[in-house]
């Protein structure tokens, strides 16, 4: 959906205002590695192309001492609840219009993330909520979180449908007030499957991958318990796992998961069918590994996951998805988007692997379809539409002042 212009009602029947708002937002930002600062880089250079000026509050774990970038004005260190009130102070005085919350339970210190509150009860701007997170079934400090935060926010963005369902089923959140923008990915040119592995040094190889930052619960061991049959009938398969832990689990516990996978690959025999890339990478090389990506995997072990950035890229990227269904898998693999097999079922899933990469029609045809729902996923496409959201918010705002 394409930002109203000036002095034209949309369909909802607001006049926006009569230019795009100054927006601050508030998120983990890199050089942190981390979804939600990539995703937050990524939106706010989107927003700046549609006329939104941006700039950023980061949040910071104690004493990691980011070299951040000119558009970081203010840091706020997770546990130190006195800098969410100094920063709500200042985001009060600044120029910014709005203030767009993007929400995890894990970047904000406290139960829960509850301090996260100090900041929103101070703000007298108006904000608006992404959740990245929405729990079917949370702890009620985790409830009391989200509904305090829904409460305060003007608007709230969702990445699926099911989360509009789960927020009005379960928080107590009036449909009307929550908004459902996709996870943005980049434009991906098409490019012939067999160059990009060229290109790659991967030629003469079927590519399964998955991406991201590696933790517990993405089921990489249940790919690769999958292979050995996999690789009976396809032997040129070669499945790439492409990206670091993440650093919150290397804190915790090193590289016990990551040698957890390594033995596994030694102990199944299946090492030259398996290639781990231990290291965060750069937006162009994520695309470069999808565009050469025959079968692109989402194994996770969570149900309620409700959204994913991986998966996202994928459709962008035209890949055939073999997923598990978690919430935002089944939301954007339907209509035959891509093909969903059980939680923890390494046969199931070796099973749609073999037919997928035994089937390259079928796999052109899911592309084919995973490529057209990612264009509605495209940087502009849903930075208009937080533009749209951001104006509403400032102008609903405005007319409840005015009461």
């Amino acid at each position: 959906m394409n930002a109203p212009r000036v002095g034209e009602l949309n369909r909802n029947g607001w006049l926006p205002a009569r230019e795009p708002p100054v927006a601050a937002l508030v998120s983990t930002y890199p050089p942190r590695e981390c979804g939600i600062a990539t995703f937050t880089r990524d939106l706010s250079r989107a927003l700046r192309d549609c006329g939104v000026r941006t700039w950023v509050v980061a949040m910071d774990e104690e004493g990691a001492g980011y070299a951040y970038r000119p558009e970081v004005r203010l840091q706020i260190h997770e546990d130190v609840v006195e800098e969410y009130r100094a920063a709500a102070e200042a985001l009060n005085r600044s120029d910014a219009q709005v203030v767009n919350l993007q929400h995890e339970f894990g970047i904000f210190g406290g139960e829960w993330g509850e301090h996260v509150l100090e900041l929103v009860e101070a703000l007298d701007r108006p904000l608006v909520v992404t959740l990245h997170t929405v729990l079917p079934d949370p702890p009620p400090q985790a409830r009391r979180v989200v509904r305090t935060l829904c409460r305060r926010a003007a608007a709230v963005v969702v990445m699926s449908p099911s989360a509009v369902d789960l927020l009005e089923d379960r928080y107590g959140v009036p449909r009307g007030r929550v908004h459902v923008i996709w996870h943005g990915v980049p434009t991906v040119e098409p490019l012939p499957r067999e160059e990009a592995k060229r290109r790659l040094g991967l030629e003469g190889r079927l590519i399964v991958s998955t991406f991201g930052l590696v933790s517990p619960g993405k089921g990489i061991e249940d790919v690769l318990e999958a292979l050995p049959m996999v690789v009976m009938r396809h032997p040129q398969v070669l499945y790439l796992v492409l990206g670091e832990t993440h650093p919150n689990v290397r804190r915790r516990e090193g590289e016990r998961y990551r040698n957890m996978l390594l033995d596994k690959v030694r102990v199944l025999g299946i090492s030259r069918h398996v290639r781990f890339e231990n290291r965060y990478l750069r937006d162009e090389e994520i695309v470069a590994y999808l565009q050469a990506t025959d079968v692109y995997v989402t194994p996770y072990h969570n149900p309620d996951q409700i959204v994913s950035g991986t998966l996202s890229w994928a459709l962008a990227a035209g890949c055939a998805v073999v997923s598990t269904p978690y919430r935002y898998a089944v939301d954007v693999l339907s209509d035959g988007r891509g093909v969903l097999v059980p939680f923890r079922d390494p046969a199931a899933l070796g099973r749609a692997l073999d037919e997928l990469l035994a089937d390259p029609q079928r796999r052109a045809r899911l592309g084919e379809r995973a490529y057209a729902a990612g264009v509605s996923m495209r940087w502009p496409r849903v930075a208009s539409r937080y533009t749209v959201v951001f104006e509403h918010a400032v102008e609903r705002v405005a007319a409840e002042a005015a009461v």
